[in-house]
């Protein structure tokens, strides 16, 4: 099947493999660049503000990183997409967990819960400079959730790369998830509506 974007080159700012399959899935090929960015050092009251700046901060690192004149010496004009994500839970902003307890915590609180969860999406046209951002959120309720699985997700150690602690796809966590209020894909990273439609915005 041929890329949606044979006029345009796309550049993934992310390292998550969720936002990668879900790219993917869009139909897109595109390229992988990570910002090495120390996200404690920006802070918002308000989760929307939080991930927007987030996602700005990324493109920002990523840009500087590039070697912007060879994508400007191009024919095809280059997206580079950014984004991040948050979970908020009981009006407190949840992050990646700093540690094995603090993620055992963070999935023990989701048990029997629910948790709302708010990511950003940012396109930045690297040939023109013009970028479009957005926010999406979803909310996730939960069965309870027995500690023996608390346990053996935190063991994973793959929690500690999450926001909050909080994978929906993983399939320990999915048997445990009641319901979804918004999509999956906002909750795994990529809201693929929003991201579609920055895209187009960008172009």
């Amino acid at each position: 099947m041929a890329a949606k974007n044979s006029s345009f080159k796309v550049i993934l700012g992310s390292s998550s493999m969720a936002r990668r399959q879900i790219l993917a899935e869009m139909g897109y090929e595109f390229e992988i660049v990570t910002a090495d960015i120390d996200e404690k050092s920006i802070r918002m009251e308000k989760p929307e503000e939080l991930v927007i700046a987030l996602a700005h901060a990324k493109a920002d690192a990523i840009i500087s990183r590039l070697e912007i004149t060879s994508h400007l010496g191009d024919a095809l004009p280059t997206l580079l997409i950014t984004a991040d994500t948050v979970v908020v839970y009981e009006g407190i902003i949840r992050e990646k967990p700093s540690s094995k307890e603090e993620a055992r915590q963070f999935i023990r609180g989701y048990s029997g819960g629910h948790a709302a969860v708010v990511g950003s999406v940012l396109v930045t046209n690297l040939h023109t400079g013009i970028r479009k951002g957005g926010w999406d959120r979803a909310e996730v309720y939960f069965h309870d959730i027995p500690n023996e699985v608390i346990d053996s997700l935190v063991e994973e150690r793959i929690m500690l790369n999450v926001a909050g602690g909080l994978m929906l796809e993983h399939p320990l966590t999915l048997p445990f998830v009641d319901m979804v209020v918004g999509t999956g894909d906002c909750v795994m990273g990529l809201p693929k509506t929003l991201t579609e439609k920055l895209i187009q915005e960008a172009l």
